[in-house]
């Protein structure tokens, strides 16, 4: 039997001053951790969530406590947006697609699940009592960076990926709204996140091969991609940490993930470890030219964190960790 940190709940972490609050994506992997930490902090929590990539499963010891409300409905479908954000003072807005891969076959859908939704719920944010958006971004808006550890700072910004684009696109228009209209604007730029309740992203991809060919692992690129893992649990703590904390203007950015990096076949090493694999094949199959996983995949990510750092947290979980604590929970 393994065991496995649970979430922090302490008082430092609790929000200030907010008992109404909307989780966009709450059903989905991230989303729907974070309902739980708000739950268990006694806030009135209601997850907005189309279901098509969330699921009821992960809301479920909610469903029916009286402080929970769960509002199936799409962000895209702007007349019904207005009246499901009117009554919160604190919005995360996570919803969005997971898929960064469709991006090559289907790149429409990252502007309208991303860019239309996010319009559509600032369009609605501006008439409402709202006081704060918190907004998940992504690492990949960074594009191929030229400086590592990462800052805040780094210019240009020239995503690669359509997703990259679109939440790049998210932030510019979460900005202008927030100086236009008087809200406070959060934006976090999150490295991978893995953990309890993720279907997607290579560690889940590697255990679910792994089960199916235990002789046999397929790696997507040269193996050599070096990218920053964050573990769920810190991922939860650093963006509840952060709502609280006092922001400089109406906007903030800040880089959230994990002190370091693990390249792709020492996450293969890892999964085969945990699943006492030896002597497993590695097929290494080529994707971008540089040796990345497809095009539009970053090949090397860290993110600086040292702003997040001065705020008075950091992460307890390397990338290794994170990275073992979740095929472990995988495997159970």
């Amino acid at each position: 039997m393994h065991s496995f940190p649970r979430q922090q709940i302490e008082e430092d972490f609790k929000l200030k001053h907010q008992k109404n609050v909307l989780v966009t994506g709450g059903a989905g992997f991230i989303g729907s951790h974070l309902v739980d930490r708000l739950m268990r902090e006694g806030h009135n929590v209601t997850a907005l969530d189309n279901l098509k990539s969330g699921s009821l499963n992960n809301l479920k010891r909610w469903l029916n406590h009286p402080r929970f409300t769960l509002v199936k409905a799409d962000l895209k479908d702007a007349e019904n947006i207005a009246e499901a954000v009117k009554n919160y003072s604190t919005i995360f807005h996570l919803a969005a697609n997971p898929e960064v891969r469709i991006g090559e076959t289907e790149p429409h859908v990252h502007f309208e699940e991303n860019l239309l939704a996010t319009v559509n719920l600032l369009e609605a944010v501006k008439n409402s009592s709202v006081k704060t958006l918190v907004f998940t971004s992504t690492s990949t808006v960074y594009g191929r960076a030229s400086v590592f550890p990462t800052p805040e700072n780094y210019a240009p910004l020239i995503p690669i990926s359509t997703y990259g684009a679109s939440k790049l696109g998210c932030e510019a228009l979460i900005s202008s709204y927030a100086h236009t209209f008087g809200f406070r604007g959060l934006i976090l730029r999150m490295a991978n996140t893995v953990g309890p309740r993720s279907h997607h992203g290579v560690v889940f991809d590697f255990v679910k091969k792994l089960k199916e060919n235990s002789k046999s692992l397929e790696i997507l690129g040269d193996g050599n991609q070096n990218k920053s893992y964050m573990y769920i649990d810190d991922c939860i703590d650093a963006i509840i940490h952060l709502t609280n904390v006092s922001l400089k203007g109406k906007v903030e950015v800040f880089n959230v993930g994990s002190p370091d990096q693990i390249k792709v076949k020492k996450i293969a090493d890892i999964v085969a470890k945990e699943m006492k694999l030896e002597k497993v094949h590695y097929v290494f199959k080529k994707g971008a030219e540089d040796g990345a996983g497809w095009i539009g995949d970053v090949k090397t990510m860290h993110l600086s964190i040292e702003k997040l750092i001065k705020t008075g947290w950091k992460p307890k979980y390397t990338s290794e960790q994170a990275v073992r604590l979740t095929t472990r929970f995988i495997l159970t």
